[in-house]
């Protein structure tokens, strides 16, 4: 994890999930401390939550992401989320392929005039694209205040 994504996870006062997606990998998460964190979890369901104790974080299903997202913003208000994600390029291989230096392509002359190193996939002569690196991100949800009812 890259350092400020580090920092987040290493807090204990705002809950976090990790959102990972390889086959098989389960959530990880980390909640601030409470006797009833592992009731919590569970909510009523079947499987039980799994303790890390070494590395101070819970697992539990891929299936229970939206749940738990719900219901941590509603008992906590707030909740980091870090989850994987690739960049997607977009340009041409007009551009790519281009002489001279005016270029209209979404990569605002990234490429232009680069030639193609194998790397893209070429959906038409105006279209190709390419994934970077997964790399992970983090965002703070946040949960909205209640609407008080009028008098």
């Amino acid at each position: 994890m890259e350092r400020s994504i580090q920092a987040i996870w290493n807090q204990e006062d705002i809950p976090v999930i990790l959102r990972r997606t390889g086959k098989g990998e389960l959530l990880r998460v980390r909640l601030p401390f409470d006797q009833d964190n592992r009731r919590w979890l569970q909510n009523m369901r079947r499987t039980t939550p799994i303790w890390i104790a070494s590395r101070k974080f819970w697992e539990i299903p891929k299936a229970w992401f939206n749940d738990f997202v719900n219901r941590a913003l509603i008992k906590y208000g707030r909740i980091y989320v870090i989850q994987p994600f690739r960049e997607q390029e977009i340009c041409s291989p007009s551009c790519q392929n281009a002489q001279g230096h005016e270029c209209q392509c979404s990569c605002m002359g990234v490429h232009h005039g680069a030639g193609s190193d194998g790397s893209w996939f070429e959906v038409s002569e105006a279209f190709s694209t390419r994934w970077g690196e997964r790399e992970l991100a983090c965002r703070l949800m946040v949960a909205k205040k209640q609407q008080q009812a009028a008098p």
